[in-house]
């Protein structure tokens, strides 16, 4: 239970989800996208996150959360390439601030500078050898509970049945392996779904995964199992969780909060509070840290009361306590919203003096906000709630490249196996590494959100291009040359490296090895 409640209490229970994802981006481009991505993300979302959540659990607060990582970001947490550039980038952020301060702007280039420097001081302190112990700790100290996923984040419902049981088994495998922890639920990426997948999900011990509510016709208060499986599907509470972010709206929105959009050229850094929607970059006001800290009070005051008000109506309406879960991006709390930790922070305190009972969805499961069984239809949480950002017009030609290089990798594994069953190949492995980053659903997103589409098609065809190019040595009998192009593709790509192709069902229908 978190904390002790001191309010009226109401009945059912909240769960909040945190869904941490990133593509593979090390060693592939800074700037304006690639390594800069990561960085910015993991100085402004992921530290702070993680210390409000260590500051609570010293506080004697626990089962604050639920927190998806996926294994692609997990696995850049911890490589020391993306390490050395992290440590690099903070400091280059606190000379940045210094900057600003003697250009002029002293109130940005402190308020920057103080950030940089507490940030430093984090990561060498608990991230310089990877994020692994971070939520190791956070995990013993029962503060969370840890969603994993397929590998490198496909979207499942168009991927081929082989690859989609390989990727979801091997990201079990790789949490197991970095958190000393398999996680019994799963963020399925983009909350994609199709039938079927529910029993891919039971066999590889998944109990528990995230829709979108409207998959679940907007009844989100309990987890539903899934036809005739025993593996739940909760669902986003949009009354809930678009009070904080929608398509539209949201408290980030508001004008004394820091502006994403506009940037100190000579610095990189972000000077002006959002001030109007419709203010242009060069006439919006100075950002005012303690403008802002006033509207975090009001802001949760508010979701507070949302919250509360949910519970009630919804546990009236359905006769039992019910559930609401909220959801969103992690990278939202920092990253997107500078003040989201601080409203993170001050949320998590305030529901339980609230009367409001926070939980995880292991512990929704648990304590049996479950309903019946529903039919689970083809589903997504993109635009229309269907798969259109991953499989419409703009993006056909991604969907078909995308089917040719998964039926290459898996062709060539297969006779790759065929012609020398035992032991494992390196070749063979890295073959399946590009496949697997080649159908990431960041590229398709990217695309059709014409958000760095150049850069994502890039990517896509950049590693369709490596698996052409091993499977063309194999398949012509080249195997020395075939070993020479997997070791130069790893270099930049050696992603995962307990990935081990032999697991790879290579027949439809064949158990896994």
């Amino acid at each position: 239970m978190s904390g002790n409640n001191t309010g009226d209490a109401v009945p059912g229970q909240f769960t909040l989800v945190l869904h941490s994802h990133l593509p593979w981006l090390a060693h592939h481009g800074r700037w304006p996208v690639g390594e800069e991505w990561l960085y910015q993300s993991w100085a402004a979302s992921y530290l702070p996150v993680v210390e409000v959540l260590r500051t609570l659990a010293d506080e004697g607060r626990s089962h604050l959360l639920t927190l998806g990582i996926t294994p692609v970001l997990a696995a850049q947490l911890d490589d020391p390439h993306s390490l050395a550039g992290m440590h690099h980038w903070l400091g280059n952020w606190q000379l940045r601030a210094d900057e600003a301060a003697m250009a002029g702007n002293k109130a940005l280039g402190r308020h920057e500078h103080r950030l940089a420097v507490a940030a430093l001081a984090e990561f060498e302190q608990s991230w310089r050898h990877g994020a692994a112990p971070v939520w190791r700790q956070l995990l013993d100290a029962d503060a969370i509970e840890l969603l994993g996923g397929p590998l490198a984040h496909p979207f499942q419902p168009l991927l081929d049945e082989r690859l989609r049981d390989f990727q979801l088994r091997e990201g079990l495998i790789d949490a197991r392996l970095r958190w000393g922890h398999t996680p019994s639920g799963i963020w399925a990426p983009e909350c994609g779904f199709t039938p079927g997948m529910e029993d891919g999900y039971a066999a590889a011990g998944v109990t528990h995964f995230m829709v979108d509510g409207p998959a679940l016709r907007g009844d989100t208060s309990f987890g539903r199992p899934v036809r005739d499986s025993p593996v739940v599907a909760f669902g986003r509470d949009l009354t809930v969780s678009y009070r904080v972010w929608s398509p539209k709206s949201g408290y980030p929105g508001n004008g004394a909060y820091r502006d994403f959009h506009h940037y100190d050229h000579a610095t990189g850094l972000k000077p002006a509070r959002v001030t109007g929607k419709t203010v242009a970059g060069p006439d919006k006001a100075p950002y005012d840290p303690e403008l802002a800290a006033a509207q975090v009070e009001r802001d949760v005051t508010d979701f507070v009361a949302t919250v509360r008000k949910r519970l009630i109506t919804e546990s009236e309406r359905i006769g039992r306590p019910a559930l609401v879960v909220a959801a969103f991006d992690t990278e939202l709390y920092g990253h997107w919203w500078h003040e989201g930790p601080q409203w993170l922070a001050q949320v998590l305190r305030a529901l339980p003096e609230a009367g409001v009972t926070v939980g995880t969805l292991a512990d929704a499961r648990e304590r049996g906000f479950v309903g019946d069984p529903v039919p689970l239809a083809d589903s997504s949480w993109g635009s229309g709630k269907d798969w259109r950002v991953w499989a419409g017009d703009q993006v056909r030609d991604l969907v078909e490249l995308n089917e040719e290089i998964v039926r290459l990798a898996l062709d060539t594994t297969a006779k790759m196996r065929a012609d020398a069953p035992t032991g494992r190949d390196p070749v063979a492995d890295q073959l399946l590494r590009e496949a697997i980053l080649t159908v990431s659903s960041d590229w398709a997103f990217m695309v059709s959100k014409d958000s760095a589409a150049g850069y994502a098609r890039d990517r896509s065809h950049q590693h369709a291009h490596a698996v052409r190019e091993i499977a063309g040595a194999v398949g012509a009998g080249q195997f020395a040359r075939a070993r020479e192009l997997a070791a130069g593709w790893a270099v930049a790509d050696g992603v995962f490296p307990a990935l081990d192709a032999r697991r790879l069902r290579v027949n439809p229908g064949e158990g896994p090895r």
